[in-house]
């Protein structure tokens, strides 16, 4: 078994212009809390999945984003996404308390399926723009006060915190 987390590059056409994605899918594991700046430290944005038929996984998400904005700052571009919205009939999370939640924290909620192939594109999409005008504020000079140079290739980080033996199947989120 290795302990790396999965590397995919997703390439979009966001307002005519072509953006590459580097995104490091770290499953949420244990084992990344100690390597997790490995992967994250240089990130744009993070996508933080729990799964919405179970509260642990919500309480993780928790942690991630103090951890996330302790490390990085509350500059990164934060998304949370209710996944498993197929099942909506075993929810164990509330729409009301998770879309708080996010808002109070500064982050974006979705509703996905994965294994419906719901509401991922639509999130990746807003998310990079949300990278590209945040990197664009600093290059104008409005951004952090970490340093003049921008960074030209935007990382996201996927945390996700629903359980490792999933039976739908492996790997991609795009």
């Amino acid at each position: 078994m290795s302990s790396q987390a999965s590397f995919l590059n997703k390439k979009l056409n966001i307002g005519g212009k072509r953006v590459n994605i580097a995104i490091w899918d770290t499953a949420g594991q244990e084992r990344f809390h100690a390597l997790g700046p490995i992967y994250y430290r240089d990130s744009n944005g993070a996508i933080l999945v729990y799964d919405i038929t179970d509260e642990d996984s919500f309480s993780k998400v928790k942690n991630w984003v103090k951890e996330l904005k302790k490390m990085l700052g509350n500059e990164i571009n934060l998304c949370i996404a209710g996944n498993k919205i197929d099942l909506e009939k075993q929810r164990n999370v509330t729409v009301a308390d998770a879309e708080e939640y996010a808002q109070s924290v500064g982050a974006k909620h979705y509703h996905t399926s994965a294994k419906l192939n719901k509401g991922i594109e639509e999130m990746f999409l807003e998310l990079s723009k949300d990278m590209l005008e945040s990197s664009s504020s600093d290059l104008l000079g409005g951004g952090s006060s970490s340093g003049s140079n921008a960074r030209k290739s935007k990382t996201v980080t996927i945390v996700d915190d629903e359980a490792a033996n999933e039976s739908s199947g492996g790997g991609g989120c795009c």
